[in-house]
């Protein structure tokens, strides 16, 4: 099994900056990519970010390019998600998420494809 423990989530107004952790525990070894997933009240759970151990190749929501990004601390076995310059649109309830998949399977950012979850940690950006 693999645990996810998400935190960094909070309030910020729109423009300011936040950076959200997962610490990894467990079978690590078991999932090559990791994700950061956000669902807003009333709207389906979207990908945000992903990162591909193998080759750490990164992929991003349109909407967040330039704005985010994925990284990880492997030392601390740790995926961070800088949001900069953030938007009340990006109001959602983040999720790290992480899996075994092929490089095309962890950029598509499928939900269903993920088996392992945090509990989320909420992110409230005020205009």
């Amino acid at each position: 099994q693999v645990q996810l423990v998400e935190s960094g989530g909070g309030s910020v107004q729109a423009g300011g900056s936040l950076r959200l952790s997962c610490v990894i525990s467990g079978r690590i070894y078991a999932t090559n990519c990791m994700a950061w997933f956000r669902q807003a009240p009333g709207k389906e759970r979207e990908g945000v970010a992903s990162s591909y151990t193998t080759n750490s190749l990164t992929s991003y929501l349109d909407s967040v390019k330039g704005r985010f990004t994925i990284s990880r601390d492997n030392a601390k076995n740790t995926v961070y998600l800088q949001m900069n310059s953030t938007k009340p649109d990006d109001t959602a309830m983040y999720y790290c998420a992480a899996a075994l998949l092929s490089y095309g399977d962890c950029r598509s950012m499928r939900r269903n494809n993920y088996n392992y979850w945090g509990r989320g940690t909420q992110v409230t950006v005020s205009s």
